[in-house]
């Protein structure tokens, strides 16, 4: 099972930002992987995968020790099933037909 806790995130402006709340969140225990988009003036937007939830309180730390603030959390347990459910639909609609002739 897969995890992505989302954050968002004020007060990033540059790549040192997004670098400095990478670091910190990497050094959380658990912590697979983090990927940043960055929104210079509106909440960025951190991505944090692990396999199974993480508490919150070391992601906010880790955020408040890089110099920023944590302004939400949202967490989507077993994260490869759901986005494949949320894409079903689309890929349901590229599909075609075989024409079949008489």
């Amino acid at each position: 099972m897969t995890t992505v806790t989302k954050l968002a995130v004020t007060g990033m402006t540059c790549g040192h930002c997004v670098s400095a709340v990478t670091n910190e969140l990497r050094n959380v225990k658990d912590v697979q992987d983090v990927s940043v988009e960055l929104h210079v003036g509106a909440e960025s937007l951190v991505r944090v995968i692990s396999r199974l939830p993480l508490a919150e309180a070391p992601l906010r730390e880790a955020i408040d020790e890089a110099g920023y603030d944590v302004t939400g959390v949202d967490v989507l347990e077993d994260a490869v099933a759901a986005e494949s459910a949320a894409q079903a639909p689309a890929r349901q609609a590229n599909r075609t037909l075989p024409i079949v002739s008489s």
